[in-house]
């Protein structure tokens, strides 16, 4: 029987790849909860901000995978709207339809505030020669927000914690690095954070197909890039995530 599968925000870029990624693999009937029409799969029309409106999209899903985000600057309002609010909003639809497993997509921005210190401020300034040779990987639980919106996205793994421990449910949070339309990194930051399509698309669908057991997690997603600071070392070990892809094939050059 196919996996029944809701994506908020399948009309962005990621929730694309990710359509496509379950659409070529098989096995998972896809339904979009967004504010704009996405062909090719059952769609629910609605805002997140509106907790009744979006509740009929939940009923009969086996996981829900929420990409649905604000991504503005400093605006508060939209932060509070979509990235606090609505994620409540999605959480709470969930458990009252008996969802199992949502996937929560969390950001490499809830650590980014380590790319104000040495030895990262140099790897994304692209000062190489500055770097030690052994230098200490920051894993997945690990915290310093790098702006307004990666601490919305800490939010959403705190509450995700708790909706696991109250109601029983398995929550995953994907860290996702820098997912560009090109498929390429676009700065020279973005040559040790470039998560690639192919990346991406294979990070969440591991999430979704997780084993039972994975009550509550957070997992780094970073393509395999030689200047990387996030560890992998536990998305590997628990989920299976490998990467095959990696900013070398694909550098960005200024």
């Amino acid at each position: 029987m196919a996996k029944r599968v809701l994506i908020t925000g399948m009309s962005g870029l990621i929730g694309g790849i990710l359509k496509d990624n379950l659409q070529q693999v098989g096995g998972y009937e896809l339904t979009a909860l967004n504010r704009r029409h996405v062909d090719g799969v059952t769609n629910f029309q609605a805002d997140i901000a509106d907790p009744e409106a979006i509740k009929p999209a939940f009923e009969g899903q086996d996981v829900v995978v929420h990409l649905a985000a604000y991504l503005g600057g400093s605006d508060w309002e939209g932060h509070h709207a979509l990235n606090v609010t609505g994620t409540y909003n999605v959480y709470e639809a969930a458990r009252l339809a008996g969802v199992k497993r949502v996937v929560f997509a969390s950001s490499n921005q809830t650590f980014g505030g380590f790319e104000r210190v040495s030895p990262y401020s140099d790897i994304c300034a692209g000062e190489y020669d500055r770097v030690p040779a052994d230098f200490p990987m920051i894993t997945h639980e690990q915290i310093r927000p790098a702006s307004l919106y990666g601490a919305t996205k800490v939010w959403g793994e705190a509450l995700g914690r708790h909706f696991s421990d109250e109601y029983g449910m398995s929550i995953i949070c994907v860290r996702i690095g820098a997912v560009r339309q090109g498929d390429r990194p676009t700065t020279t930051r973005e040559n040790s954070v470039y998560l690639s399509h192919r990346d991406v698309g294979q990070a969440l669908r591991k999430s979704i197909d997780a084993p039972a057991s994975v009550q509550y997690d957070i997992f780094n997603a970073i393509s395999d890039n030689r200047w990387n600071y996030r560890d992998l070392t536990h998305s590997k070990e628990v989920i299976g995530y490998v990467p095959q892809d990696s900013a070398e094939n694909c550098p960005f050059r200024p």
